[in-house]
C-alpha cells in the first residue's frame, strides 16, 4: 500500500496526535510511518527500546529476528522481556509487548538465526534494517545484506558504559565496512556478557536508533549518514566525527569483489584456524573436573577473569587477569596441569594458546567457563 492510499483511524488519529501536530511532521509523516516496514535484529538490550518506540510512533509492520530465549541475566536492561518471560521465547515475548503498547502494529517474526542461507530474503522484505546484535559474524552479515539490497542500515552498538550510533546508507555515503573493513581478533573485543554493560545504556542508544529510523522514513532532519556519534554515559558526553565513504571498500567501492554473502564464522576468525578452535581439543567439561577433583587429582585451577568477576562466584583457583598473563608466567609452574577458566571460555581460550605458545604443554581449557560450572554441577553458584 503506497502512503498516500494509508487511512489513519479516529482511534489513531488521537493516539498520534502529538505527531500530528508537528508542523515538520504531521499527518503526512504518520501516513508515512504506517507505510513502512522495519526489521529489528535482535530482541535484546537494543532491540527493546528500538522495538518499543517504533511500535508507539506506528510503524506499520516491525519484523523481529532472534533464536534465543530469555533469561533472568537480560532484564537487567531488556526491557521488552519481563520477569514472566523468563524461560520463553524473546520474539514471542517481544511480539506480545509490542501489540499490547500499540495493536495497529502489524509484527512479523523471524525465528532462527540469520544465515549467508536465509538474510537476502528476509532483509527483501523491509525498508530499513536496525541493528540489535550483539556479535561481529551477524554483524557484517545483516550490514553486507543491507548494501547489497540497497537498504539503509540502522548502527547502534554499546560496551560498558560506551555507545556508538550511526547510518549507513551505501546509495548516499559510507557502509559499515568502511569504517570497520575486518572484525578485531577472536577474544580482542569482549562481550557484554564478560565485560559487562550499564542496563540503561542500550536504553538510550536503542532510542536513538529508533529516531533515525523515523527521521529516514519521515525525511525529517538531519541522518546520521556519514557521521558516528559516540556516547559516554560516564561523562554524559557526546561527540560526533564525520565517515567518508572508502574508495577501496570492498563492498560499496568502485570496483567491489564482495558480490554476495560471505561464511561470516570464518570471516570474523570462528573458522578452524582460529585461536578458540586450536585449543578446542584441549577443552575439559565441568563434568570432567568435578570427577577429577573428587579423586583427588593435583590440578592447578587458573582464573582469567577479573577481580571484580572473582569476588561474585569462583572455583577458588589462582587468579591471573588475561591482560596480566604474558608478564606473570613465571608465577606458574610449566610441569603443572593447567585447566585455565573464566566466565563463558572465550578468555580461557585466548590465555590457553598463550600458555602453550610459551612452552606450557599440560593445558586444558574448562569449556563454557565458570558458568557452565554453576550449571552443571554446583546449582548453588551465582550466575552473572
Amino acid at each position: 500500500m503506497s502512503v498516500a492510499e494509508e487511512v489513519l483511524s479516529k482511534e489513531e488519529i488521537q493516539r498520534y496526535s502529538r505527531h500530528l501536530v508537528l508542523p515538520e511532521f504531521g499527518l503526512e509523516g504518520q501516513r508515512k510511518l504506517k507505510a513502512s516496514r522495519v526489521l529489528i535484529v535482535g530482541a535484546g538490550g537494543l532491540g527493546s527500546p528500538a522495538g518499543l518506540y517504533l511500535a508507539a510512533a506506528g510503524i506499520g509492520t516491525i519484523g523481529l529476528a532472534d533464536f534465543d530465549v530469555v533469561d533472568l541475566s537480560n532484564l537487567q536492561r531488556q526491557i521488552i522481556h519481563t520477569t514472566s518471560d523468563v524461560g520463553r521465547s524473546k520474539l514471542q515475548s517481544a511480539k506480545e509487548s509490542l501489540l499490547a503498547l500499540n495493536p495497529h502494529v502489524n509484527v512479523k517474526l523471524h525465528e532462527g538465526r540469520l544465515t549467508s542461507a536465509n538474510a537476502m530474503d528476509i532483509l527483501r522484505g523491509y525498508d530499513i534494517v536496525v541493528d540489535g546484535t550483539d556479535n561481529f559474524p551477524t554483524r557484517y552479515l545483516v550490514s553486507d545484506a543491507a548494501v547489497l539490497l540497497g537498504k539503509p542500515y540502522v548502527y547502534g552498538s554499546i560496551f560498558r558504559f560506551d555507545g556508538q550510533v550511526s547510518v549507513f546508507d551505501a546509495t548516499a555515503g559510507p557502509c559499515y565496512r568502511c569504517l570497520y573493513p575486518a572484525p578485531p581478533p577472536p577474544g580482542m573485543v569482549p562481550s557484554c556478557a564478560e565485560g559487562g554493560v550499564l542496563g540503561v545504556l542500550p536504553g538510550i542508544i536503542g532510542s536513538m536508533q529508533a529516531l533515525e529510523a523515523i527521521k529516514l522514513i519521515t525525511a525529517i532532519g538531519q541522518p546520521l549518514i556519514g557521521r558516528l556519534l559516540l556516547f559516554d554515559a560516564l561523562q554524559m558526553t557526546a561527540r560526533t566525527l564525520t565517515l567518508q565513504k572508502d574508495l577501496r571498500c570492498l563492498l560499496c567501492g568502485p570496483a567491489p569483489t564482495i558480490t554476495e554473502l560471505i561464511d561470516y564464522e570464518e570471516f570474523c576468525g570462528g573458522g578452524s584456524s582460529s585461536p578458540q578452535h586450536a585449543t578446542s581439543s584441549s577443552d575439559i567439561t565441568a563434568e570432567e573436573l568435578k570427577s577429577r577433583l573428587d579423586n583427588g587429582e593435583k590440578l592447578f585451577l587458573l582464573d582469567v577473569r577479573e577481580p571484580h568477576e572473582h569476588d561474585i562466584a569462583n572455583l577458588g583457583g589462582y587468579l591471573i587477569p588475561l591482560n596480566q598473563l604474558p608478564t606473570r608466567l613465571g608465577e606458574l609452574d610449566p610441569s603443572s596441569e593447567i585447566i585455565v577458566h573464566c566466565k563463558l571460555g572465550g578468555r580461557s581460550a585466548k590465555a590457553a594458546e598463550i600458555l602453550l605458545e610459551h612452552g606450557f604443554t599440560r593445558v586444558r581449557n574448562l569449556a563454557g567457563g565458570i558458568d557452565r560450572w554453576a550449571e552443571k554441577v554446583d546449582p548453588a553458584m551465582p550466575r552473572y
